[in-house]
């Protein structure tokens, strides 16, 4: 993102507004580049006891075999005997010849579907989980001739009491799950996403993800996911503003908070891959949508209780799951990018000096952590004068020591805004540094004129 051009210094005409508006473009292209990739970031669902499974080869199945099992499945006699042809054409369904012979016969989806229908959990949920193994398919012909089953899945799952009234709901996770695949399609968003946003999931996705006991993990995660790869789609996500996505998300992301304040358990693991990432994600990408600000305060909540739980999340981050930070910190970026009063309850809770500290984890999170205060620095002097010089002075002094280019360009920038805001800062830094930490960089000739340039500045000024 640095290239050599673009990590020189801008002469001194360079103000605020084009500080402002290079780091808003850098920024777009930035999260344009993660909801891409994000859409395509499928995930692989293996629940199956290997107990159950040992010993047991998932064998190639012909046409015929895969007849047969539908077939059993749909006319045994015994329910027992319908579920053991499932679990064998589900087990087949592993392997990529399989699948192509199942596509290739008539019918094939439309029987599948038709055993969700059944009012016996076993065979709804084996029959559930042989679309999802269709779903996640590598091969393209696969996930296309899945997409007649997407009309079926929401009559179901739109139509699917989400009170918890129903004991089905290893049913309702296996077809978060395959919904969730589908939406990752290359046709979904003209296909799929529109039809879903025109029907009541929506609605019953956001109801499955309010925090409170009837809060069901297993099927939280699966439509979690589902509403990440909607929102990464942009088909129409001020629709799911209007919903009230942001506050049924924002409750969650406190009670997730919550839930590593009082135990320490194995399971918050889960919890903090599982669940944590994709509501960050929808989180992040929502507001980077202009209906936010248009809707008003959809979030409903004071800024310290996000803030203070997001915090509490890096924090649990860090011990357990440092490969989530850039999640947590993508969050905090797009809070603080617009809103001054987020930023000021980053300084008036004293969350700078932790912040900070995650400078050391990697080169990324560096990034992110330097890209948020640089958020708070453009606010202007009233922010500078608050951060300055405190812990940011010393670790600015060691990120600009990195040899990685894009955390070095990074530091420039916020330097840049504080000595724009905070003419003491140029003083301060010139006194603690001697500018020894940027010898090392070919921007330090440029870098000492601009700072004796704003020296000079700062005492006539």
């Amino acid at each position: 993102m640095w290239s050599r051009r673009q990590r020189r210094l801008r002469p001194l005409s360079c103000g605020v507004e084009e500080l402002r508006c290079r780091r808003r473009e850098r920024e777009a292209a930035l999260r344009k580049a993660r909801r891409e990739q994000q859409l395509v970031s499928k995930r692989l669902l293996r629940d199956e006891d290997p107990e159950k499974a040992e010993g047991y080869v998932a064998v190639i199945l012909g046409e015929a075999e895969i007849q047969q099992f539908l077939r059993l499945a749909q006319r045994g006699t015994e329910e027992k005997e319908r579920e053991k042809a499932l679990v064998s054409l589900r087990r087949g369904l592993q392997h990529p010849e399989t699948q192509q012979a199942f596509i290739r016969l008539e019918g094939s989806i439309r029987t599948l579907v038709g055993l969700l229908t059944s009012n016996q959990a076993l065979l709804q949920l084996e029959a559930a989980r042989c679309l999802h193994e269709l779903s996640h398919s590598e091969q393209s012909t696969v996930a296309e001739a899945c997409l007649p089953a997407t009309s079926y899945l929401l009559t179901y799952l739109s139509g699917h009491s989400s009170d918890f009234i129903s004991p089905h709901l290893t049913v309702l996770e296996a077809l978060g799950y395959a919904l969730s695949q589908l939406l990752q399609a290359k046709e979904a968003p003209e296909k799929i996403i529109p039809s879903v946003l025109g029907s009541p999931l929506p609605q019953h996705m956001l109801q499955l993800l309010q925090p409170g006991p009837k809060l069901n993990l297993g099927v939280a995660v699966e439509f979690a996911w589902c509403l990440h790869y909607i929102i990464c789609s942009q088909v129409n996500n001020a629709l799911l503003i209007t919903h009230g996505a942001l506050s049924t998300l924002g409750l969650l992301l406190l009670d997730l908070a919550g839930a590593v304040q009082r135990t320490e358990d194995a399971g918050l693991e889960l919890v903090g891959e599982e669940l944590a990432c994709p509501v960050l994600r929808c989180l992040s990408n929502l507001l980077t949508e202009a209906a936010v600000e248009a809707v008003g305060e959809q979030m409903q909540l004071r800024d310290e209780r996000v803030v203070a739980a997001l915090f509490i999340l890096l924090q649990f981050f860090l011990q357990k799951q440092p490969s989530l930070l850039p999640e947590g910190l993508w969050l905090l970026n797009n809070l603080t990018a617009n809103s001054p009063s987020f930023c000021t309850s980053l300084l008036s809770l004293d969350l700078i000096e932790p912040l900070l500290q995650l400078l050391s984890v990697s080169n990324v999170v560096s990034v992110l952590v330097l890209t948020v205060v640089c958020n708070i620095a453009e606010k202007g002097p009233a922010y500078c004068q608050r951060l300055w010089p405190g812990p940011l002075l010393p670790s600015l002094l060691d990120t600009l020591a990195f040899s990685d280019t894009e955390v070095v360009g990074q530091s420039l920038e916020l330097l840049q805004l504080l000595f724009l805001y905070q003419p003491g800062a140029v003083q301060a830094f010139l006194q603690q540094s001697g500018l020894q930490a940027l010898q090392r960089h070919e921007e330090v000739a440029q870098l000492q004129d601009r700072v004796r340039a704003l020296q000079q500045t700062a005492q006539h000024g």
